[in-house]
């Protein structure tokens, strides 16, 4: 097999399972995982959450560190290196050229929300969130940060700007040393948020609503919406865990940073979830308040609660380090094969990408003002309504994600060589029969369920 693309690898199982765990988290657990528990019934969508986590995600984790290390390439390269490995055609490397567009996709209104929430942050410690008392006090906040397009855009671009930096320092002294501050400051603000909301707010509803499932929220709806959310919180199907695992060191248990990376993100997706339902409850705000939970619902909590200022802070200091570790996994995702493609430096693919991204995003940035009326699937039945970012969003999350998602379960599962799970894993043989059926079968067949019955549902 060939040697790695860039000789930088990391410099400890625990370096890459804290960037692996970085790159899971962003905005899905904190952001994604408690607005989605709320809108689908709380207990009943995180049974789904966590069988969709076991029978789809985990699976399509290990293939995804399988391919990376064994071709230590970019996500391109290793899909096609391994499909010539296995006497197949090059021709597959384009499933790692949809997730690396895919990626891109995403990075480019992820990097929107991402200066929202530094914006957020600023206003929390400047006192902007004090004495919001119900939903028009906080409707006239939100208004007013994101109706100039040169507030949003600009804080799009500081936002873009810190996750090129970062990047641009390349493997060891740039992500890694990144993860390393972002994760263990991440984990120490929500875990310290989740004990102030258990000890003000209402616990006992927030427990009870979370983890006891109620039959008459069962659906196959909130299955969906469950395994969507496993989807796009770990990242799998976005070929960020093969770019990874290129640099990973063949010592590394794949089987281990794997289950880490999975147990980290669920955790802290309960500590989120723990972090604010106590808080929605005791203010008797709605749980099922979509994606205005984080910008209009919780900002009145802050304004109401002893020492809000300083929790808002807290928390919206959260979301940005969550963002940020995700979107430089992003970046580094379309930034690999650029510099294969190109021969630049890294420096250079990253600055140049990163301004690509941000330009893409404007017309994200342009919905929460100017081009808030514009619908650019009013033509097609069932979508006109749908706003720019609503549009983009359904496009990556609800379709071309889990395409790419089943295009690799496809191909680990039926075209790479045993041999190659064998050498990266190391697993007794029943072990490993079971990890093939779920990524010929099961999994394929759940994620196309999740895109036809999507839009069955719609």
């Amino acid at each position: 097999m060939p040697k790695p693309q860039a000789q930088q690898v990391w410099s400890s199982r625990l370096g890459f399972v804290l960037a692996t765990t970085g790159s899971a988290v962003g905005l899905g657990s904190i952001w994604k995982f408690p607005y989605e528990a709320g809108e689908n019934g709380g207990g009943a969508f995180l049974l789904f959450y966590l069988i969709g986590l076991l029978f789809v995600v985990a699976p399509l984790l290990v293939a995804e560190f399988v391919i990376g290390r064994r071709a230590r390439r970019d996500a391109v390269s290793s899909v096609s290196t391994l499909a010539v490995e296995a006497g197949r055609s090059p021709r597959w490397a384009l499933i790692g050229l949809l997730a690396v567009a895919t990626g891109f996709l995403i990075l480019s209104y992820y990097a929107v929300f991402g200066g929202l929430t530094a914006a957020y942050f600023m206003r929390a410690i400047s006192g902007a969130l004090a004495g919001i008392e119900n939903r028009e006090n906080s409707r006239i906040v939100f208004g007013a940060l994101v109706s100039s397009p040169l507030v949003v855009g600009g804080y799009q671009a500081l936002f873009m700007a810190a996750t090129v930096g970062i990047v641009a320092r390349g493997i060891h002294g740039g992500i890694e040393l990144a993860c390393k501050v972002l994760i263990p400051v991440l984990v120490g603000l929500m875990v310290m948020l989740a004990i102030y909301a258990a000890s003000t707010g209402d616990l006992g509803s927030a427990l009870e609503f979370l983890f006891v499932p109620h039959l008459d929220a069962l659906s196959a709806r909130t299955a969906l919406e469950a395994l969507g959310l496993g989807f796009f919180s770990i990242g799998v199907g976005l070929g960020i865990m093969i770019t990874y695992a290129a640099h990973a060191k063949g010592e590394f248990s794949l089987t281990t940073v794997a289950l880490a990376t999975l147990v980290g993100d669920t955790a802290i997706s309960f500590l989120a979830g723990l972090a604010i339902f106590p808080l929605v409850f005791a203010y008797h705000l709605d749980p099922a308040g979509g994606t205005n939970l984080m910008f209009l619902t919780l900002p009145i909590a802050f304004g109401q609660m002893p020492f809000g200022t300083l929790v808002g802070a807290a928390f919206f200091l959260c979301l940005v380090v969550a963002a940020l570790a995700s979107a430089i996994s992003m970046l580094e995702l379309v930034v690999a094969p650029v510099m294969r493609w190109t021969g630049w430096s890294r420096p250079r693919s990253a600055a140049l990408l990163g301004a690509l991204c941000w330009i893409a995003g404007l017309p994200v940035a342009l919905s929460f003002n100017v081009w808030s009326d514009v619908q650019p699937l009013r033509a097609l039945p069932g979508f006109e309504s749908l706003g720019i970012y609503e549009a983009v969003d359904g496009l990556s999350s609800n379709l071309l994600l889990p395409l790419v998602g089943l295009l690799l379960s496809l191909f680990a599962g039926w075209l790479m060589q045993r041999p190659a799970f064998e050498r990266e894993l190391r697993w007794p043989p029943a072990l490993l029969a079971a990890l093939i059926v779920l990524l010929r079968w099961v999994a394929p067949a759940a994620i196309a369920a999740f895109v036809v019955a999507g839009h069955l549902l719609r």
